[in-house]
């Protein structure tokens, strides 16, 4: 199929992934305010402690990744049913019978399954997407955050040192008194972003695993290549892996998941991190 059968599916991720990834972090950093004012006011302290900052930041990645899973899962049933006939076809091809692909793409695709199965067709497999991603982005952010206040701390304190190197950092820096208003360098959030993301692909992999298992099965179940039930669920597709690989078995596919997501979440977070500074200083 060429280079086209790598993209096969990019249609749906370009609509629907755009406005999933808006929905995504407005929702995170609007819940983690909500829940830091909550915190600080339930405090004796002006300041929240570790633990309750890592709750915070815990919770409103689960919630962020709820809200956002509206949008995403969709996006990601037309995409795999978009990449399972793919396989259909190159079998159907292998014994010398072609046939015609049943969606002709993204919007086709969508459009077959709300006729054919209703909402309840786009929404399959919610649950084991949120069982998914939703740990993900629950460590994702708290790692993150941690990483963040960590350096923003260690800048602080070499900015309060006069050093060669102090004139670079001075222009990020709105009020040495407050680290919450020092805005960090390209370089500390590249950095942030891309550790964070790597250590929580490669901590969640096995539910990302157990995810695409399922999601091979509806689909081929949905394109009439195959009915046989393997995995009932999560824990089923966990537990077969499990036991016939133990545990390199559950983490099978865990590298290129870090490779996947390491410079996604680093774009993605970069990008944000920059363009919330920029209107922050721009808008009134």
């Amino acid at each position: 199929e060429g280079i086209r059968g790598w993209y096969r599916g990019f249609g749906a991720i370009l609509v629907g992934g755009t406005p999933g990834t808006m929905v995504y972090l407005c929702s995170y950093e609007m819940i983690k305010k909500r829940l830091s004012a909550i915190s600080n006011n339930s405090s004796s302290t002006t300041k929240t402690s570790n633990d309750e900052s890592f709750l915070v930041h815990f919770t409103a990645g689960v919630l962020a990744e709820t809200i956002s899973c509206i949008v995403y899962v969709p996006v990601d049933v037309v995409k795999e049913r978009l990449q399972v006939q793919v396989q259909q076809r190159q079998q159907q091809n292998a014994g010398a019978a072609v046939t015609q692909h049943q969606y002709r793409g993204s919007y086709d695709a969508l459009r077959k399954i709300m006729k054919n199965e209703g909402l309840k067709g786009i929404y399959k497999g919610y649950g084991a997407t949120l069982l998914s991603f939703g740990p993900f982005s629950a460590i994702y952010f708290s790692l993150y955050e941690s990483m963040k206040k960590r350096a923003r701390e260690g800048l602080l304190s070499s900015h309060q040192q006069p050093s060669d190197d102090s004139t670079s950092i001075r222009h990020v820096v709105r009020n040495s008194q407050d680290e919450q208003e020092l805005e960090l360098p390209f370089h500390w959030v590249v950095a942030c972003s891309a550790s964070a993301g790597a250590a929580a692909s490669w901590l969640t992999s096995p539910l990302d695993m157990a995810k695409l298992r399922l999601q091979v099965q509806r689909g081929k179940a949905a394109t009439g290549e195959g009915n046989q039930v393997i995995y009932r669920g999560m824990t089923d597709a966990l537990y077969f892996a499990f036991r016939d690989g133990g545990v390199k078995g559950l983490f099978k596919g865990a590298l290129a998941r870090v490779l996947h997501f390491t410079p996604a979440t680093c774009i993605t977070m970069t990008a944000y991190e920059k363009c919330k500074s920029f209107y922050a200083n721009v808008l009134p």
